[in-house]
Order: structure tokens, then sequence, then C-alpha cells
């Protein structure tokens, strides 16, 4: 009994002596802005145009990378906007799934396709810019992964506008040839991303731009082309409560998209946008505010538009495009799996020319 209690009184030794340590971890994470460094001090590769300070140094310990979250440096509102996002689509998520069926209602797969693509791109959005400073080879492979799940939403966006946005007129034209459309435009603009982050410092930026916005904008088109249907046909004595929504997502997205494309407002402002106000943070929120409106929006059109979307498709087409949505995620992580393979020769090649 004695031996028992000294093990218990030991264990417990042990954790105080852990949660002991756990305010210099914190100390050593909530370091001044005066732990970042400035562009200057860090390799061109890094940098970001307008984007004078903030940076965090390389080669450090993962532990330093990971608690560079509680950090104030030039991506932290980056990594919170969507950490946070998650969270919150966490929470619909579990929201959901009090009301909708998802185990036993095949016709709610696509809305579940959509939250968890929605979730995963927020996830692999707060790994790169959580990880990405690590080395170059880090940068690359973790903003390679945000690019899966970039692709792998767009194609969670196309399948629920696909199965519950669609009109029949729209439906009769796209049938069969829509979802596997979608699923090839998702893995091209992955493919565009890539290569335009691989190509970052080879090529002028607004080709790499062009190269990475057109296949998404195609992408962007081909997917929402039901949802721009219903919005052109929207009269105003409708009382479909789904299309403010689907309203909202629209303008939503197009504002992202113009603050992705232009470093907006840091060029204005060079070196006073370092930490607050760039622009990528304000793509962050707006695609998270875009993302918030299409579930709302897909989730009203589940409720209130079964009796069509249930004879316009099978009860077979779900359990397809779930199979596509799988098919998407492994096209594009083979995508970004060689696109990582192309960066270690293209460093191997570098380091042994000098």
């Amino acid at each position: 009994m004695a031996t028992i209690v000294m093990e218990r009184i030991g264990r417990l030794f042990i954790n105080l002596q852990q949660v002991r340590q756990v305010p210099r971890m914190l100390t050593e994470a909530m370091c001044s802005s005066s732990c970042t460094l400035k562009d200057s001090e860090i390799p061109s590769f890094f940098r970001e145009d307008f984007i004078h300070t903030g940076y965090r140094p390389l080669h450090q310990s993962w532990r330093y990378y990971f608690l560079s979250l509680f950090q104030r440096h030039n991506e932290t509102l980056n990594i919170w906007t969507h950490l946070l996002a998650f969270l919150v689509l966490l929470g619909n998520f579990c929201r959901l799934a009090e009301t909708v069926e998802f185990a036993r209602d095949p016709h709610s797969w696509p809305l579940l396709i959509l939250v968890l693509s929605a979730m995963n791109y927020t996830a692999c959005s707060v790994v790169a810019h959580l990880l990405g400073s690590k080395s170059e080879i880090c940068h690359y492979t973790f903003f390679f992964l945000d690019y899966v799940g970039v692709a792998q939403y767009q194609y969670g966006s196309a399948v629920v506008h696909y199965y519950y946005a669609i009109e029949e007129s729209w439906h009769r034209h796209m049938q069969g040839i829509f979802m596997p459309t979608a699923t090839v435009l998702s893995c091209l603009s992955c493919l565009g991303c890539c290569y335009g982050k691989y190509r970052n410092h080879n090529l002028p930026t607004w080709v790499r731009k062009l190269g990475q916005v057109a296949p998404s904008a195609m992408a962007y088109t081909w997917d929402t082309s039901p949802v721009f249907q219903r919005l052109f046909l929207w009269s105003a004595t409708s009382e479909d409560p789904a299309l403010p929504f689907h309203l909202g997502q629209v303008a939503f997205f197009l504002s992202c998209a113009a603050f992705f494309t232009y470093p907006l407002p840091q060029r204005w402002f060079p070196g006073h946008c370092d930490f607050v106000c760039q622009g990528h943070q304000i793509f962050h929120v707006l695609l998270v505010l875009c993302t918030l409106s299409q579930i709302q929006a897909s989730y009203l059109d589940y409720l209130g538009r079964r009796r069509l979307y249930t004879r316009l498709h099978g009860s077979h087409e779900a359990g397809l495009f779930v199979g596509l949505y799988v098919v998407t995620i492994v096209a594009c992580a083979l995508i970004a799996a060689f696109m990582v393979g192309k960066v270690k020769r293209l460093l191997y090649t570098s380091v042994k020319a000098k």
C-alpha cells in the first residue's frame, strides 16, 4: 500500500514539474517583436512584397514554430483567422449533426463534403502559415498542402451547388459532365498554384499570379454556375430564404479574390501593415465569411429543395460524388508530392552549385 501511495506521489510530482514549465514555455513564445527579423535579415525567398518586419528566424526547433502561435509576428493574424474559423466550422458541423442525419441520409452527403472540405482548407492554411517559415523545403511542402486544401474545397463547393442549388433546366445540360469537370478543374487549380509557388522567383509576379488565379477562376466560374443562374432568375417576389446567402457568398468571394490578387493595402502603406491589416489577412476573413454563407445557403437548399433534388439525382449519385471527392484529394496530393520532388531537386542543385 505504501509503495502505491509513493508511486502516485511521484507521478503527481512529475506532473507538477511539467506544469511549472508551462510559464517558461509561454514566456519563450510570447516574446516581443524584437524576436523577429527585418526583411533584409532573411533570404529573399521568404520576403513578402511591402512587408518589412516581423519575420521569424529560419531553422529553429519545431517547438519554436508551434509556440509562435502566441508570438507577435507578421503571420500571427494569418494563423489565427483560420484557426478560429476552423473552430467555428467545427461548431457549425456539430450543430448540423443535431438536425441532419448524415449517416442515414445519402442526400445529405454533399453537405457533409462541403463542411469537411471547409474544415480541411482552414486546417491546411493554419499549418502552412504556422510552420512554413522553418526552411525552404518546409515552406514549399506546407504551402503545397495548403493548395491541396483549397482544391478539395473547390470540389466541395461544386458538389453542393450541383446537388442542391441547380435548376432543372441547367441540370439537363450539365448532367454527367458537371462533377467530372469540377474534379479536373480542382486538380488544375492545385497544379497552377503549386507551380506558381515553385517558380516564385523565376517568373514576373504578374505571370505567377496569372498561373495561380486563372485555373482557380475557371474552377470557381464552373462550380458556381448553378448559383449564378439561380441569382439571375431571382425576382423581387421570391421567398427563397437561401438566395440572400448565395448572393452573400458570391459577394464575399469576389471581394476576397481581389485582396488575394493585389497586395492591398500594404502596397499603399509599405511597412505599416506588417502585423495588422495585410491584404492576405483580409482575404482570410472574407473567405471565411464566404464559406459560412455558402454552408448556410446549402443547408437551406437541403431543407427547402428536397423534392427537386431527389428527383434530379438518383440514389446512387451521392455515393459517386463521395468517391469523386476522395479521387480529388488523392490526385491533388499526388500533384503536391510531385512538386515537392521537383523542389528537392532544385534545392539540391542549388546547394551543389555553391
